[in-house]
């Protein structure tokens, strides 16, 4: 006899998940960047790209490149509201205020899709699709730092 369902305890699995995302670019925003810590998130991410060798995993390529899309969508606001600021010879991530209430904006949405379409598709699929949106989320947005950590460093004439 089952008390939590496997979508209610899905659910509170992302909620944690998503908590600990948000302490971790909270805490992280206190020490300077490095062009290594801005491009290896989406590659130790990329890792999860093995589920799909599991045939329950696999969902259509047209679903895959909407996820991947949207995920792109999701990316803007984090583009906008990610800064830089010089402190010494160091650059830092300037924290934003908006940046808490747009990743909880992302969850609730990302709530709102998983109540719509999760009954649609197996719990691999799910987490497949997620995992799709999220690295097309992280990824434009790793891009993005990049190109403006390099403008700033560049500007600045900042060792790194």
């Amino acid at each position: 006899m089952s008390f939590i369902s496997p979508t209610v305890l899905g659910m509170i699995a992302m909620l944690l998940m998503a908590g600990f995302v948000i302490m971790v670019r909270m805490r992280a925003a206190k020490r300077p960047v490095s062009i290594k810590g801005i491009i290896l998130p989406p590659i130790f991410m990329s890792t999860g790209f093995v589920m799909f060798h599991l045939p329950e995993a696999v969902t259509p390529l047209s679903y895959d490149l909407i996820a991947f899309f949207v995920g792109m969508v999701f990316s803007v606001p984090l583009i906008l509201t990610s800064r830089f600021e010089i402190v010494g010879q160091d650059v830092f991530l300037k924290r934003s205020k908006a940046f808490f209430f747009i990743l909880f904006g992302l969850l609730v949405i990302r709530f709102a899709i998983k109540l719509i379409v999760g009954d649609s598709f197996s719990p691999l699929q799910s987490a497949g699709l997620f995992f799709i949106l999220a690295y097309g989320m992280i990824v434009p947005w790793r891009i993005a730092m990049l190109v403006m950590y390099r403008q700033l460093v560049k500007k600045f004439l900042i060792r790194t």
